[in-house]
């Protein structure tokens, strides 16, 4: 029997401008995580989860077509997981085998509540590297990542897959994305052997540390989000408003250089000024793209967490779902956490997932 895991994460900051080459973004991975565990069986193989038994379909209508949305069901993520897993060990000339495929998430709470902290990306990690021990075929924390990208791209179509990139290596980092419609022409071109294995444009993942005196604070708004459908939605309003969107990029990439010297310059109050300028770069997005990024419970937290002294934010694409704070970690928390909970936030007991080679 063999078990590994991934862990969830929250985006601190570059949202949205992440999702284009290059353009940077500030994630942190999260002590919550995806358990996956592999165990030879002789007949039949199964997937077995408590938690995805009764997971919620979305659609739409086009015409009077109902067209399904898979993109936030995890089983396609863990199936597109395996496929590539088995190819890659194919091309190693691993003989595949049969096996039962069990998943525990704690990213979820047990009555359903989903927290938006990047399910579907560690669960395709922690199957990577579940298989990967099974198949035996000692891979690296990057060959991972690139195996995990190429599997939720497939499923997802869109994203920045940052997410992926904080399960695979923990902690905090700076991540931009790599040059997708490269790595379209490449897989065209390549093995999948020779694609994890080469460098791919653009790409950078940075392990950055954190102040001494800085503490993460998040608070979980009630309302689930769709990223996948809110990146939808504003890429409609990049094609309508290039030249805003295109002032958008600019500022982003200004303010995310500058908030990533705040990390490495252990400066907590230029990651704070970081934060709130990024906080207002997406407002101005939200204003212009129509795209309802930060919710009525997202400010009231910004305000409250503003008003105790910490730089406060949505986390990831917004919608709902949930806020992050950077706070010095000698301030007293406990009046904005209980505030937070008089306005219905509820404060996460996370914990930064700090690196390990495990």
């Amino acid at each position: 029997m063999i078990t590994a895991q991934a862990p969830g994460k929250l985006y601190v900051a570059g949202e949205y401008a992440v999702v284009e080459t290059g353009f940077p973004a500030i994630i942190v991975a999260l002590d919550q995580f995806v358990t996956v565990t592999v165990e030879a069986t002789k007949h039949f193989g199964s997937i077995v989860s408590e938690q995805y038994q009764e997971n919620s379909l979305y659609w739409q209508r086009q015409g009077d077509e109902m067209v399904f949305d898979n993109r936030d069901n995890p089983f396609h993520y863990i199936l597109s997981a395996i496929k590539l897993t088995e190819q890659y060990a194919r091309e190693l000339d691993k003989p595949l085998a049969l096996y039962k495929l069990y998943i525990d998430s704690q990213l979820d709470a047990k009555d359903g509540k989903k927290y938006g902290l990047g399910s579907s990306a560690a669960v395709t990690v922690a199957t990577i590297k579940a298989l990967a021990k099974f198949y035996d075929l000692k891979m690296s924390k990057d060959q991972i990542y690139k195996l995990a990208a190429i599997a939720h791209l497939d499923v997802q179509g869109n994203g920045s897959l940052g997410d992926i990139a904080a399960s695979v290596y923990g902690g905090w980092i700076a991540y931009r994305s790599f040059d997708k419609a490269w790595l379209a022409a490449a897989r065209n071109q390549m093995s999948l052997a020779d694609l994890i294995n080469t460098d791919w444009p653009e790409l950078s993942i940075e392990l950055l540390t954190a102040p001494a005196d800085m503490q993460l604070l998040v608070g979980w708004t009630g309302s689930p989000a769709s990223t996948s459908q809110l990146v939808d939605k504003i890429t409609l309003a990049k094609a309508k408003k290039p030249q805003l969107y295109h002032d958008f990029l600019t500022a982003s990439r200004e303010t995310l250089e500058k908030l990533i010297d705040g990390f490495r310059n252990r400066s907590l109050s230029s990651i704070q000024a970081g934060i709130r300028r990024n906080r207002e770069l997406l407002d101005e997005l939200a204003h212009f793209s129509g795209v309802a990024i930060q919710t009525p419970a997202l400010r009231q937290l910004v305000e409250l967490a503003e008003q105790a002294g910490g730089a406060a934010k949505s986390s990831g694409a917004g919608g709902g779902d949930c806020g992050i704070v950077l706070i010095d970690s000698h301030q007293a928390i406990k009046p904005l956490l209980a505030a937070w909970r008089d306005h219905h936030i509820e404060p996460l007991k996370f914990n930064v997932h700090e690196i390990n080679d495990s």
